[in-house]
């Protein structure tokens, strides 16, 4: 774990889904009860997107729940969230999002120097094939330890 870096959300079903290409970094724009709820832990981003709208790239389908202690003002658990990049990583994004067929889909939420953070994935869709043989792959690696530390 890197120094200064809490991870509160980790989505390890995108790694089962989905060929990660490449990782970005990116900054979340939360109001108060949504930063208090991501501190609790109380993040859920196995269903999220990253989608590109307007220039801006925005968190999609990330449920923060309500904050137990907020009033009135509390937040919608399922709105979308403004990511914060460059416009330069925006656009390169975007193109590759719109040619490529490619999806972007968070791999983790952090908090890092008191800032919310978001690792976005840049990603291809895995078919069921691949799916079988990743499974497979980790079994093998699986079964290999267990007959090594018998074998000790």
């Amino acid at each position: 774990m890197a120094e200064g870096k809490k991870v509160v959300a980790t989505n390890r079903r995108a790694f089962y889904n989905f060929n990660i290409l490449d990782r970005i970094e990116a900054g979340l724009v939360l109001t108060g009860t949504e930063i208090r709820s991501v501190r609790a832990g109380q993040v859920e981003i196995r269903d999220a997107y990253a989608r590109p709208q307007d220039g801006e790239l925005w968190l999609v389908n990330a449920h923060i729940a309500p904050y137990s202690a907020g009033n009135i003002y509390n937040h919608d658990p399922k709105q979308p969230r403004k990511l914060l990049l460059h416009k330069r990583e925006i656009a390169e994004l975007t193109a590759e999002v719109n040619q490529k067929g490619l999806t972007l889909v968070p791999l983790q939420i952090y908090i890092k120097k008191h800032m919310a953070k978001v690792e976005l994935g840049l990603a291809r869709g895995k078919r069921q094939y691949d799916k079988r043989k990743t499974i497979m792959e980790r079994d093998q690696k699986l079964e290999a330890r267990r007959a090594i530390q018998r074998a000790v």
